[in-house]
């Protein structure tokens, strides 16, 4: 891998905010800037998601060992937007007030998934690094980061129910299908290797990263 694919792998990740706070800038976000602005943090956070998930797949279809090096990054920049899309909740609905925010979290269904999805990818991002690595061991690491199963479930239940109010899921089915593929396609590798190397892959974890 080139040296400049990462910095520019960088720079690409932040587009997305970056575009974002110039459309707020420019009066380009509509009549309710902040509810955009949590809107689209939230949307970015899991179109990331899906990019992370999308690593592996790619990276064995296109026989590119060398993609794997990128996905600590992305997976990064998905705690980065989930961050953004958490600080826009709590800032522009909720004014930073604990409490409030306590209560919302508890009364409403979607807000607590999404919020249940931020809290299982701290883990995955403060484990993110080398050191982590080693002091926990590789299995239990690996272990650990296929959570990223689950809060892409989370994600798209609360990117569902955000929809509903409103009657709009197009978009939604668009994210589903991005997923059921992706994680179809771990299901159906696990099942072709466990078939053909049963003796070799039946400790085997389901979806290996």
């Amino acid at each position: 891998m080139r040296p400049a694919v990462k910095p520019l792998l960088f720079v690409l990740c932040l587009l997305p905010i970056i575009w974002l706070v110039y459309r707020v800038a420019t009066n380009g976000a509509g009549a309710n800037p902040q509810e955009y602005l949590i809107r689209a943090t939230g949307d970015w956070t899991l179109r990331f998601v899906c990019i992370v998930l999308a690593v592996t797949p790619l990276r064995t279809l296109a026989n590119w060992p060398a993609l794997a090096r990128l996905r600590r990054m992305l997976g990064l920049f998905v705690y980065f937007y989930v961050v953004l899309h958490l600080l826009s909740y709590s800032w522009f609905d909720m004014g930073f007030d604990l409490a409030d925010i306590a209560k919302d979290i508890a009364k409403r269904p979607f807000i607590l998934v999404g919020f249940s999805g931020f809290v299982l990818l701290t883990p995955l991002a403060a484990t993110s690094f080398n050191a982590a690595i080693k002091a926990m061991g590789a299995k239990r690491w690996q272990l650990l980061h296929k959570l990223v199963y689950l809060i892409s479930g989370l994600g798209l239940l609360h990117f569902f129910w955000m929809r509903a109010g409103k009657n709009n899921f197009s978009e939604v089915f668009v994210y589903a299908a991005v997923i059921a593929v992706l994680l179809g396609w771990r299901v159906y590798q696990y099942w072709v290797k466990k078939r053909l190397q049963p003796s070799k892959y039946k400790d085997k974890q389901l979806f290996n990263q």
